[in-house]
């Protein structure tokens, strides 16, 4: 899928704190979990309606107590090498917590959540929210009233001002948007549209799905009655810190002029497909003089079309589909617009009915301008790019279609294999890769489907399955050594060597693998990492062309990825000799790896200055 536009004190411990001696014994190590496919699965049985269950304390009860217990268990059992996946784990053992009245332990868990976090500006903002309402509650307030609405929001304002505000921005402007769109069908649309059907069907629910519900009740109890007041605080906050961040990128840019003896490069997005009326005169072309176009369809069957074919119910609706993008954008950028405005109009008023249309709509829209918008990104500024399209066809319903099989995953392997020899036949040297999938998400896809009798069973027909599409990515991808494979990160703030994303966990000497930063370098919130992650690139908000020609700003290493592809391929533009390592060794070389060690940020000017002087050598 495109990667776009959404896991007990020690003895020693407590007889330290007291003076006792230690025992001498070294405790027996935890088992370590290197993987996300490697940890233990839970099912709960359920009937009847999930709403029902979050409605009713009673019900809610037992079923929460189990899903704390299992999670509290891998805890205790395990030493798990991912970060994100504890900070899940703990994060559902808290709003539990929080849910139950054990609102002390749910404030300890909540401190272990922001410990474990990474990346700056989340360690700065993690638990804010719930900081604020617990503060308010140990003041003596009564939840539900004006007066703990109030008291909440001041108390808020304060944690908020006493954040480095250029660290926190981002962040802040993403909860302002949570908190602007948040409405009951949306929080409850999941449980209704993807959640029921699972229960439904088999009477029972994964510990994939669990933690969701959970997250489900916690909003409608915590967020939602709030919701005045933190779009409120939030937009409070933000006018009164109108702080312009710098943009670093515009100084590491390098165009190059047209005229020059440079060499032409090929390049191929393959994504979602592309509008190539918007690059007429920039196409590599096959023999016949046609642009050089390869299309698989959602059944990975060879098909035609070089844009992603919307369904027949919403191709009057493209209008409407780009301006509540932009207005996406515009509410992630803290802008006021007709578009943003409309947006929140329309998501805040959604009824439980149209929840499930609504989504898809939005994520057809979002398929039908990601290809053209990566593309626009990868094609700036260089006149000497040529542009390959190779269109695959993403999902855009809450329940797969079509549900996974042995032959889709064999189809699946067939057209990657298909579509590298066709890279291959055109001669190109770059190819941009803004999507990815996991072993996590086919199984959870499994469950929806009802294939596979339990969660065990679902896990070794998803790695059976997976595995066939990785060893063809891995075999295709080898087998073109002078083409140069960039992929995006992914979205999920997660480590994608743990998660086993494809294809950004694979370690090839012509693939590389870019995170996304905003336009000062900061790291992006949503940005996946890990050790196949070597530089960064602007992800934030970065405008590009659509469908039709229109331009609007996106987010998402998708847009990150592209920025590397456009560097690469001018790169090979004055130095066409390079091979897919060396161009990695230039771009790594010359990007400014930053004081805190988790970002190395392109710099295109530099990078090529060094691709033309080595040409020179």
């Amino acid at each position: 899928m495109p990667a776009t536009r959404f896991r007990l004190i020690a003895v020693a411990a407590i007889t330290a704190a007291f003076g006792l001696p230690v025992p001498a014994q070294t405790p027996a190590a935890k088992p370590r979990i290197e993987k996300a496919a490697d940890l233990p699965r839970f099912e709960y049985r359920l009937d009847g309606r999930v709403e029902d269950l979050i409605a009713d304390p009673a019900k809610f009860a037992p079923f929460a107590a189990a899903v704390r217990r299992d999670a509290q268990s891998v805890l205790d059992r395990y030493d798990i090498a991912d970060k994100a996946t504890e900070r899940s784990l703990v994060g559902t053992i808290l709003q539990i917590d929080w849910l139950s009245g054990r609102h002390d332990d749910a404030m300890r868990g909540l401190e272990r959540v922001r410990a474990l976090e990474d990346k700056p500006a989340d360690k700065l903002t993690s638990g804010l929210l719930l900081r604020s309402v617990d503060a308010a509650r140990r003041a003596g307030g009564a939840a539900g009233t004006d007066a703990f609405r109030a008291d909440v929001g001041r108390r808020l304002r304060a944690e908020l001002d006493a954040l480095p505000y250029a660290v926190a921005e981002n962040n802040v402007k993403g909860a302002k948007t949570s908190a602007e769109i948040v409405s009951e069908a949306l929080i409850l649309g999941q449980i209704r549209d993807v959640v029921q059907p699972i229960v439904d069907r088999s009477g029972a629910l994964s510990s994939d799905f669990a933690p969701g519900v959970v997250a489900a009740k916690y909003r409608l109890a915590l967020q939602l009655p709030l919701k005045p007041v933190l779009v409120e605080t939030y937009t409070a906050y933000l006018a009164a810190n109108k702080v312009d961040k710098p943009d670093i990128w515009a100084k590491r840019d390098a165009a190059l002029p047209s005229g020059r003896e440079h060499a032409i490069v090929p390049i191929a997005v393959w994504d979602s497909g592309v509008d190539i009326a918007l690059f007429r005169d920039r196409l590599v072309r096959d023999s016949t003089g046609r642009p050089a176009l390869i299309a698989h369809d959602r059944y990975s069957v060879p098909a035609q079309g070089e844009l992603y074919p919307l369904p027949p119910e919403l191709k009057d609706r493209i209008p409407r589909m780009k301006s509540r993008l932009k207005g996406f954008s515009d509410l992630q950028a803290n802008v006021d617009s007709t578009e943003a405005a409309e947006v929140k109009q329309f998501l805040s008023n959604l009824k439980p009915a149209e929840y499930k249309a609504a989504v898809e709509e939005l994520s057809a829209a979002g398929n039908y301008i990601h290809g053209t918008h990566v593309a626009g990104i990868s094609m700036a500024g260089n006149p000497y790019a040529r542009l390959a399209v190779a269109r695959i066809e993403f999902g855009h319903t809450l329940q797969p279609d079509p549900c996974p099989s042995r032959e889709l995953a064999l189809r699946e392997a067939r057209a990657t294999t298909e579509t590298i020899s066709f890279f291959r036949r055109h001669g190109v040297r770059v190819v941009n890769m803004s999507f990815g999938g996991s072993v996590g998400d086919l199984e959870g896809q499994l469950e929806q489907c009802g294939t596979g009798a339990t969660p065990d069973e679902r896990r070794r027909i998803a790695r059976e399955w997976f595995d066939l599409g990785k060893q063809a990515f891995v075999e295709a991808m080898a087998s073109a050594p002078e083409i140069l494979f960039v992929a995006a990160a992914g979205n999920e703030n997660q480590d994608s060597s743990f998660a086993e994303a494809v294809p950004a966990d694979i370690v090839l000497p012509n693939l590389i693998t870019v995170g996304a930063v905003d336009k000062s370098g900061d790291e992006a919130s949503f940005t996946s990492y890990g050790p196949t992650v070597v530089v960064h690139a602007n992800g934030y908000l970065v405008e590009s062309v659509i469908p039709g020609g229109d331009r609007i700003p996106e987010s998402g290493t998708s847009m990150a990825a592209p920025q590397v592809t456009n560097l690469a391929a001018k790169v090979l533009a004055v130095n066409p000799k390079l091979s897919p390592p060396q161009v990695v060794a230039l771009i790594r070389e010359h990007a400014e790896r930053t004081a805190d060690g988790r970002r190395v940020l392109i710099d295109a000017a530099r990078t090529l200055a060094a691709a033309e002087a080595r040409r020179g050598g």
